[in-house]
């Protein structure tokens, strides 16, 4: 019998296996390059909002620790036409080198472009150093140049409290407030200030209570790099002492309606500062301030209790610190009362010496972005014979990055769009987005296609084999 040839029909089969594989394969591996940059140019997730800080727990009455926080005015009374009187502003100090978006404040001799009413003599306390807070700039949209910039800052001085506190009932003094146009439009310039409780408004021209122990005052129209200052008038209760440390928070916010669209705002604490009191005899002291550096790590307090008595005592130091603020391993003699008070037994302190503890304090980001803060020590001596004596002051806080401004990490584009998908993680509910779900999808399709063309290949090669004509 004639055997027939099916070689040629063999062979074209073949050829179309091949060719079906060969184009399987370039659709999988074009479906999974063009899926790539959409998996990874998907939109990130949302920032996470920042939690709002706790109220601190309030202590005894009478003792450290029962103020209440400043709160941000609420009220909806008209915010006054007038701004508060200018004045020039104090000589600028030497601060950490942050990395600053906005360019370098200019130093007047004067008030520049102030409004013209007339600063009332007043008479300040002393001030504390004046500390360099971050300037919050708006940024210009991508391909263009912006046809301005907004820019602001707000730098405080402390309320600082002198031994005649304690011989009235109340005493009037100063909150000095300089204001910086960081930006290179002329801006309206508001602020608002929190005064903390036992402090009230002593009647601060261009200024309103807005409810929460808020002010809002009316708005100055300042030029590009203006830099002025002015002065709140506040009322310090007679017993404010007992609700140590206080402090309070004042911020500001700029616009240039017509010239640039939305506004920038800046922020920062100040702290109320008693002298040690109330005077008693035989008892001294001092607590050295609380300074955090750029880095953010725990820092010292170191508190003197000093016996200027004729017979010998046990000491006592109490340290109370504001939210945020702790003590996080207590040394030996010393115990946590709460989150942030810490008790400790210095032992006997003999008459004519005294007794230095040192404390370890450290602080959330937060905290130190509030800064400058008050803490409070209470100081106390048990004599042997004789009534126990106790004294009480308080102290500042402050922290570098409070002067720092928060450094933006560009997101990345292009071909390091891939990297993008390292925080798919942090989406809400662990979910995937449309674009990744697409790119899902045409990758599991071109994965069906390879397997099927292998499928169909492999089969071909069997039948081959299996062929008792040997492909022949």
């Amino acid at each position: 019998m004639t055997r027939v040839d099916v070689r040629p029909v063999r062979r074209a089969t073949d050829r179309r296996l091949v060719t079906l594989l060969a184009a399987s394969l370039t659709v999988g591996l074009l479906a999974a390059v063009a899926a790539l940059p959409g998996w990874a140019t998907a939109a990130p997730p949302p920032a996470r909002a920042a939690a709002a800080p706790a109220d601190p727990p309030a202590g005894p009455a009478g003792d450290p620790g029962d103020e209440t926080p400043p709160v941000e005015p609420t009220s909806a009374e008209p915010t006054p036409t007038e701004a508060p009187p200018t004045l020039p502003p104090p000589p600028e100090t030497t601060a950490p080198a942050p990395t600053t978006t906005g360019p370098a404040p200019s130093t007047p001799a004067g008030p520049a472009d102030p409004p013209t009413t007339t600063a009332p003599a007043t008479t300040a306390g002393p001030s504390a150093p004046t500390t360099t807070p971050p300037v919050r700039t708006s940024a210009p949209g991508p391909g263009a140049p912006a046809p301005g910039r907004l820019g602001v800052r707000v730098s405080t001085d402390d309320v600082v409290l002198t031994d005649a506190y304690w011989n009235a009932a109340g005493t009037t003094t100063t909150l000095r407030i300089t204001v910086t146009n960081t930006g290179d439009v002329a801006e309206q310039v508001r602020l608002s200030y929190t005064l903390p409780a036992g402090l009230t408004d002593a009647g601060t021209a261009g200024c309103a209570p807005a409810g929460g122990g808020g002010h809002r005052c009316g708005a100055w129209t300042t030029a590009a790099g203006a830099r002025f200052s002015t002065l709140i008038s506040v009322r310090v209760d007679g017993d404010a002492w007992r609700r140590m440390p206080l402090s309070g928070a004042v911020r500001v916010s700029a616009t240039a309606p017509g010239v640039v669209a939305g506004s920038v705002d800046d922020n920062e604490g100040f702290a109320v500062l008693f002298p040690p009191g109330p005077p008693v005899p035989g008892i001294a002291l001092r607590a050295d301030g609380v300074a955090f550096d750029i880095s953010g790590s725990a820092s010292e307090l170191a508190v003197r209790l000093g016996n200027t008595g004729t017979v010998d005592a046990d000491g006592r130091i109490e340290v109370v610190l504001p939210d945020g603020v702790t003590i996080p391993a207590p040394p030996a003699g010393c115990a946590a009362l709460s989150a942030t008070r810490t008790r400790c037994d210095v032992g006997a302190v003999r008459a004519g010496g005294a007794a230095t503890l040192r404390l370890t304090v450290s602080a959330t980001a937060e905290a130190q972005r509030d800064a400058p803060l008050a803490g409070a020590v209470v100081g106390r001596l048990d004599p042997r014979s004789g009534q126990a004596r106790q004294l009480q002051m308080s102290f500042r806080i402050t922290a570098a990055a409070a002067m720092a401004t928060p450094i933006a990490t560009p997101a990345p584009a292009g071909s390091q769009g891939v990297l993008a998908a390292a925080g798919a993680g942090d989406r809400p509910g662990g979910g995937l987005s449309t674009a990744q779900r697409g790119a899902v999808a045409l990758i599991v399709i071109s994965v069906l296609l390879v397997v099927l063309a292998l499928a169909l290949a492999t089969v071909s090669l069997r039948r081959r084999l299996t062929d008792p004509s040997g492909g022949r």
